[in-house]
């Protein structure tokens, strides 16, 4: 700790990122040890967090993340779009693909950004705000893979019709960015995904990985 940080607040962060580590929760006695702090510093830090629904109690006594936290991620939605941006943008232009970031909302897969090529006749229509199954598609195949610890290619996933008859998709995952996990990638109308096109999603999501870090 400096000079120019507070305490209080620090341990408190700190009991957030204990909590979002668990699926069980903690109770005060484990979160005191984790902490090195007594029971009562952490029975005051839990009344705060409880005071802003960042944590909740249960039955019996374990803490863990409250909805609070929820509503605080869904505004780190638009400045990771914000961030994302000039790299998508760059991505469709390049290869004449719609392009998009996606990320983790539950158990699905969201679109949070998407951008069209200018130049083309035609592309694939796709819609910020889109959703589908981790599993199906290759934006939620590239997240799988980078949560499986499968990064072989950089965890580039290829899929076709999938989602949408006619089309291919390649995408590749944010990796490095701590408490974000999402994918960069494109759709394109195609029964193949030509090999440029993957090592040009690949450099793209690292590109957006290092804007976010």
């Amino acid at each position: 700790m400096t000079a120019e940080t507070s305490q209080t607040l620090d341990r408190g962060l700190r009991v957030l990122k204990l909590l979002a580590d668990t699926d069980h929760g903690l109770t005060v006695t484990e979160l005191s040890h984790k902490l090195g702090v007594n029971r009562t510093v952490v029975y005051r830090l839990l009344a705060t967090l409880e005071q802003h629904a960042l944590v909740r109690r249960d039955i019996g006594g374990r803490a863990r993340v409250g909805l609070g936290v929820l509503r605080l991620g869904r505004q780190v939605h638009p400045l990771v779009r914000e961030a994302a941006l000039p790299a998508l943008r760059s991505l469709a232009e390049d290869l004449g693909a719609t392009a998009h970031l996606t990320l983790v909302d539950g158990t699905e897969a969201l679109a949070v950004a998407v951008v069209e090529p200018t130049w083309t006749d035609y592309h694939v229509a796709y819609r910020a705000g889109f959703r589908h199954p981790l599993d199906r598609g290759a934006a939620g195949r590239a997240i799988l893979h980078a949560r499986q610890g499968c990064t072989e290619g950089d965890g580039l996933a290829l899929t076709h019709g999938e989602l949408e008859a006619g089309a291919s998709g390649a995408a590749a995952p944010l990796l490095g960015v701590s408490g974000i996990e999402g994918s960069v990638g494109v759709v394109l109308l195609a029964d193949t995904v030509p090999e440029r096109v993957g090592a040009r999603v690949v450099a793209a999501a690292k590109e957006v990985a290092e804007a976010l870090r």
